[in-house]
Parts: structure tokens; sequence; C-alpha cells
């Protein structure tokens, strides 16, 4: 009669021990592959971003010499509607309102101080200052703000949309926006604002000098600006405007 060897059988407590590390393997990997099937599968077509742009590579430093002594915001309505003659405006035609706001910059330009902008009585201690005319600058569009806050179209511009790549361009929006913007600010006491700020800077700096008495004096553009435009002049006929004496 064979008998068992008591090694090869076990003992029960050794037994139990690899059943439940066996359990736990099973179960790991069980566990593993849900983890991995979830990813794979729950977005299978994931886009991921990455960012090959080269380092920002300077072009250009440029000395400053502008005084912006004051700035407007603005905000325009553009009220835009393209009718089609002879055809109804639901089946050809289109119509936008569009909310744009922006800033215009008043700016004293001191590039052009020299001695002769200063006329020095010493007798009373005073100073005369001539300072360039005050210019608008360009309006500056809110990108974040702005926005079309309606919009019309006939059915012959929807459909004729859908082969052209920009069919909504706010473009031409934002142009008629920046000329309305332009023309409100020469409307404004904008001008009037920067020459007061300039005074003042001028009057406090010289005043620090030792002069008493500080008068500054603004020129005037040879003629009136006729239509709205880049940096544009704010005057009048006059060879001097804006007298304004700090005692």
């Amino acid at each position: 009669m064979l008998m068992k060897n008591p090694a090869s059988v076990g003992n029960p407590v050794t037994r139990a021990i690899r059943s439940v590390v066996g359990l736990a393997v099973v179960v790991a990997a069980i566990a593993g592959a849900v983890v991995v099937g979830w990813r794979l599968f729950d977005r299978p077509f994931a886009t991921t971003q990455v960012d090959r742009s080269t380092p920002p590579v300077l072009l250009e430093l440029r000395d400053l010499a502008e005084f912006h002594a004051a700035q407007g915001q603005y905000e325009v309505t553009v009220d835009v509607e393209q009718d089609v003659n002879w055809v109804p405006s639901w089946l050809a035609g289109e119509r936008v309102q569009f909310v744009a706001v922006g800033t215009v910059d008043a700016i004293v330009d001191f590039r052009r101080i020299n001695e002769s902008s200063f006329r020095v009585d010493e007798a009373t201690n005073s100073v005369v200052v001539t300072l360039e005319p005050v210019r608008l600058s360009d309006p500056v569009i809110d990108l974040d703000i702005s926005h079309v806050m309606n919009r019309d179209r006939g059915l012959l511009d929807r459909l004729g949309g859908v082969f052209t790549d920009s069919p909504t361009t706010e473009a031409w929006l934002y142009g008629l926006a920046e000329d309305k913007i332009a023309r409100a600010a020469e409307a404004t006491e904008l001008a009037d604002r920067a020459r007061t700020n300039a005074t003042v800077t001028l009057t406090a700096m010289l005043q620090a000098l030792g002069f008493e008495r500080v008068e500054v004096r603004f020129q005037m553009w040879p003629t009136a600006p006729t239509s709205a435009g880049a940096d544009t002049p704010v005057g009048g006929d006059d060879p001097v405007q804006g007298m304004i004496v700090a005692d």
C-alpha cells in the first residue's frame, strides 16, 4: 500500500493562503483590464493638443515720447440692413445689429519740444510753453465685449453661406464701429480733458524747477479735420488754442 507524502498534501492553512492570493491576482487582473478598457473605449477618438510654437522674437524697440493725457470709452450699436430690390427680406437680404465698445486716446506729442517751445521771463519768474496740437488716436475695439446682438438673414443668403468660408464675418462691422466711435470722440470733451491734464502735469514739473507762473499753450492744426481717421487732429484755424495759466 502506497503512502502519500505529507509534504505533498500541504497544510490546510497554506492551501487557504494560496487560494486567497490566487483570487486577489485574478481580481487585480480583471480590475486592470476594466480600467484600460474604460480609457480606451470611453473616448477612443479623443484629441490632444501639442504646442509646437516657436519662442517670441523681439523685432524692434521704440522710444515713446507721447503723453496719453486722456482716454474715452464709447459704446455704439451698429444697425445695418442690406436689402435686395423687389425681393422680400425673408428670401434675400440681411440685417445685423452689432454692439461695439472701444476706447480713444487723446495724445500730446512731446517729441518736438525744444528750446523754442519755452519762453522764459526772468523778471517775473514765469514761463510760457507751447505744445503740439492734441490728436486723437484710432479707436481700439474691445474684442471681448463687442458682439453681434442680432442677425437676420434671408433664405438665399443662408443657403449661399454654406459655400463660403466665413458667411457671417464681422470684419466690416468693426470698421463701421471704428468710424462712428472716432466721430463721437471728436464731438466730446476728450481733447479738452487732455489739454487740462497735460497742463497740470507740465505746471507741476516747471513749478518744481522754481517758476512761479506757468502758461501752457497748444498749437492748432492748419485746418479742421474733414473725416475721422488715424491720429485725428483736433483744432481749428487759430494758431494757438487752449491757453491755460497756472499760478
